[in-house]
């Protein structure tokens, strides 16, 4: 894909990890519009390349009125980033927690609503959009290492791996239509999620254990990104990019 004027959407762009690839891909000369629940955050975005919908894209009304708005605007749908999600941490069960102890199903459909939900309607929405236009387009999501299996983290891993799921069905689905699709899963990122997710000592711990033994940054994964999207041979994978944490 030629990135040079390429009309791209991007979720979660108000902050860390979908705000450095809506500012990359911006950069790189598309054309970006940039959805997230903070509309505070999304006005600091607001630019020449990037406009900016502050909106819920777990909801399938609001999604659905974003992606015809931008394809009114420019007549096609290039790129979807599903960047849009929240790291939650929950044991299954605590032996500690004197009012219960199981997981609460309120997060576990949290959970689900922001990193799974979020990937699937905006999906079928843009989908729509790249089949009825011919569009040889390209949906991202991005995933985490987590979908591997994470101890106290069964809500997070089971969204991420279905967004992994997601990726590799609708490559399968679609690539017959020359629509690509994959996810890129970073390991731990230098974002304030991520510290706010656990803590230090935690993070250290999990540091320890990456071959490259620093965290990775959001512009590292929006490289990611850019390369995913220029090489027209990629899709139907899984791109780890987690410093060796796996190894």
């Amino acid at each position: 894909m030629e990135l040079d004027g390429a009309v791209v959407i991007v979720t979660g762009a108000a902050q860390n990890i979908g705000r450095c690839i809506a500012l990359t891909l911006a950069g790189a000369g598309c054309k970006v519009a940039a959805l997230d629940l903070n509309g505070e955050l999304l006005n600091t975005l607001v630019a020449e390349r990037i406009t900016v919908f502050a909106c819920d894209v777990a909801d399938a009304d609001q999604a659905s009125t974003v992606v015809d708005t931008v394809m009114q605007a420019h007549g096609r749908i290039d790129m979807l980033v599903n960047a849009a999600g929240w790291i939650c941490s929950a044991p299954l069960y605590n032996l500690l927690d004197r009012t219960g102890g199981r997981h609460d199903l309120g997060l576990w459909e949290k959970a689900l609503r922001l990193n799974l939900t979020t990937a699937l309607v905006m999906g079928a929405c843009v989908a729509e959009k790249m089949i009825r236009r011919r569009t040889r387009g390209v949906i991202i999501n991005i995933s985490s290492v987590a979908a591997r299996g994470n101890a106290g983290q069964s809500a997070y891993a089971a969204a991420k791996a279905g967004s992994n799921a997601l990726a590799l069905s609708w490559a399968k689905e679609l690539g017959g239509l020359g629509i690509r699709a994959l996810a890129i899963a970073p390991g731990f990122i230098d974002t304030s999620s991520t510290h706010a997710a656990m803590s230090q000592e935690r993070l250290r711990d999990w540091v320890g254990r990456t071959a490259l033994r620093r965290l990775g940054t959001p512009e590292q994964v929006a490289q990611c990104v850019i390369f995913a999207a220029e090489n027209d041979y990629l899709t139907g994978t899984v791109i780890e990019l987690d410093g060796g944490l796996k190894l």
